[in-house]
């Protein structure tokens, strides 16, 4: 077996080691039950028991209310750009902060289902940034207002909610479980589980109970909510490995303490990393100061070429996933809650290096 890396891929991304070796003997046994988790029923009493583990230690470690329902979903993030419109539109316009990549991805998704409209548009903005409260536009008449609270992409986040006349949904795929939700401002939130709570293959929906209710009866029933409110998630065979990690996750999170303890260490691990880049003269953030994503620090170098050399040289000295995305290029260190400060300090370590080698 090689050597193993940290892991600074945006997603899938990094999980905790224990969780990684406790999910490697399931594969084979779970719980000593002579049983892999891949192969039992997801109607058995061992994976039940998992599953409710799961929901009940996300309400815990989220201080979710009891009036919102928790639902582990397929289809990624990606199904709820327009699952959010089918289930909560309702005929009414819905708005949108257009930020980068992955709001704009759920923008136009929603749009072939209902009507939506740009509340705020930041995209072209440089450095990088979410809007100004003074450029969000919201119409009283709005099912909702819809925003991407971490833009893995351009490495920027929501540091504090907009102000809202309605209720505020949001994708929360890349910052969920990292930071407290102020629940009375939300209707629903969203998360692909592959950055901060386990593997690809699940999708945890939190919406408020009244909400999902008053969906429309003629969706298809995978498609409607209510559907898996009241079977528990259940309502067909769910991801059961992907749910299996997730509870394993959330156990994690919580013999670390629980959420504001992740914070903390995130807050650390970021303002180490942003540091090193301002203080270097070689390295260049990419997003506005006050709007740096904690879990996504992207950064230039002097020229592209060098940092194709940075991405190759990095990876053989065992920091794994640093190449920017695509649409804008560039580096990209994605530090979720399973990155250790051991991964942050090598970073930084390698960056000083390379540095002294090629400035």
């Amino acid at each position: 077996m090689g050597k193993v890396k940290f892991n600074f891929s945006a997603g899938p991304a990094v999980l905790p080691e224990a969780v990684l070796k406790e999910a490697a003997q399931a594969v084979v046994d779970c719980g000593g039950t002579g049983l892999s988790i891949l192969c039992m029923s997801h109607r058995g009493g061992t994976y039940e028991a998992l599953h409710m583990e799961a929901l009940a230690n996300l309400r815990d470690l989220l201080r979710v209310p009891d009036d919102f329902a928790i639902l582990l979903l397929q289809g990624g993030a990606t199904q709820q750009f327009s699952q959010v419109a089918m289930n909560l539109a309702q005929g009414k316009p819905a708005d949108y902060t257009l930020t980068g990549q992955w709001a704009e991805g759920a923008f136009k998704e929603a749009g072939k289902v209902a009507a939506v409209r740009v509340a705020a548009d930041s995209r072209k903005v440089q450095p990088a940034r979410v809007p100004l409260a003074s450029e969000i536009k919201v119409g009283a008449d709005a099912a909702y207002l819809h925003i991407t609270t971490n833009e893995t992409v351009d490495g920027i986040q929501w540091t504090s909610l907009p102000d809202s006349p309605v209720p505020l949904v949001a994708d929360m795929s890349s910052d969920i479980m990292s930071r407290d939700i102020p629940w009375n401002r939300f209707s629903l939130v969203y998360a692909g589980a592959q950055k901060n709570l386990g593997p690809a293959g699940v999708t945890v929906v939190i919406v408020r109970k009244d909400v999902a209710e008053k969906a429309p009866s003629a969706l298809p029933a995978m498609l409607r909510y209510q559907t898996h409110v009241e079977k528990d998630s259940l309502h067909n065979t769910p991801p059961c490995f992907s749910i299996y990690v997730l509870a394993l996750v959330t156990r994690w999170v919580k013999a670390q303490g629980g959420v504001a303890v992740l914070e903390q260490r995130n807050r650390a691990k970021a303002a180490k990393l942003y540091a090193a880049i301002d203080g270097s003269g070689f390295y260049r953030g990419t997003a506005d100061k006050a709007y740096r994503s904690i879990m996504n620090v992207t950064y230039r170098l002097p020229n592209e070429d060098l940092e194709k050399t940075f991405v190759k040289e990095a990876e053989a000295a065992g920091l794994s996933g640093l190449k920017g995305h695509r649409v804008v290029g560039g580096l990209r260190a994605s530090i979720y809650n399973a990155m250790p400060e051991s991964g942050v300090d090598a970073l930084i370590q390698f960056m000083k290096d390379f540095q002294g080698r090629h400035s």
